[in-house]
């Protein structure tokens, strides 16, 4: 007989339970890198790499290196130029946002992405967040459209990332954690967007962006629909601003 929690139970009892109960699964290598790490962040990432990719293919096809992967049609159609916007092309201020120019712009956009994204999905949860990169996204491309150089080409995913800097930062205050650290962190990197063929104005769009999403979110905190149409309004408003405003720059002609 083996001892059992009350009582006792045969051996013969003990195989027929055992044999009903089945094997715990265990999930594939992607499953388990996206609970780790976040699904939608991991997404993110994939989509950006792919774009780099596709536009050091495209730089091959003129006759450039692929390191060279801004020298090429795709990039050229898919980068924002404010003044392009303004006459009708319609998705660069998006599309901007998933394109790197070189390995190296993208390898640190995406290690920030992976680190401070993978922490604002596991509290805000995938659509949330998502919805609050893709804010940032626009509130970057709106403060280009608005106040940059009508003729400047701008690309990258760190008006996202800054926004998530700014989201985090705002949840850590309604939380009453320790800010100073993020504060350091983003003093540093609004010195370092000073440099040149860096967007200040992008930067710092995405970061008031990404705070006022999540600002929305504690505001309508325990109330999903009304978070959705906050968040909607919000992006809405954005696009709507980028799309049809045009620059100081262009109103001083």
């Amino acid at each position: 007989m083996i001892p059992a929690s009350v009582g006792f139970q045969c051996p013969e009892c003990v195989r027929d339970g055992n044999a009903s109960v089945r094997p715990a699964r265990r999930g594939g290598g992607l499953q388990a890198a996206g609970r780790r790490w976040g699904a939608v962040t991991l997404t993110l990432i994939a989509v950006n790499v792919a774009m780099f990719v596709i536009t050091a293919i495209s730089a091959v096809s003129v006759g450039n290196s692929p390191l060279q992967n801004y020298l090429s049609p795709v990039f050229a159609d898919l980068r924002q130029i404010p003044v392009l916007v303004y006459l009708g092309d319609w998705w660069r201020p998006v599309t901007a946002a998933f394109l790197h120019v070189g390995p190296m712009h993208l390898i640190l956009n995406m290690l920030a992405l992976l680190v401070f994204g993978s922490e604002l999905e596991r509290q805000l949860g995938r659509w949330r967040y998502l919805a609050v990169y893709l804010i940032s996204v626009l509130g970057g491309a709106t403060a280009i459209q608005l106040f940059g150089d009508p003729a400047g080409a701008v690309a990258g995913a760190s008006t996202g990332v800054y926004g998530l800097l700014g989201a985090l930062g705002v949840l850590m205050v309604i939380n009453r954690q320790d800010v100073r650290g993020l504060l350091t962190l983003l003093a540093i990197n609004v010195v370092i967007s000073f440099l040149p063929g860096l967007s200040l104005l992008g930067h710092l769009g995405g970061l008031v962006a990404g705070a006022l999403a999540a600002g929305f979110l504690v505001l309508t905190r325990g109330r999903r629909p009304l978070q959705g149409v906050a968040l909607a309004s919000l992006g809405i408003v954005l696009l709507a601003v980028a799309l049809t405003v045009p620059t100081v720059a262009v109103l001083n002609l």
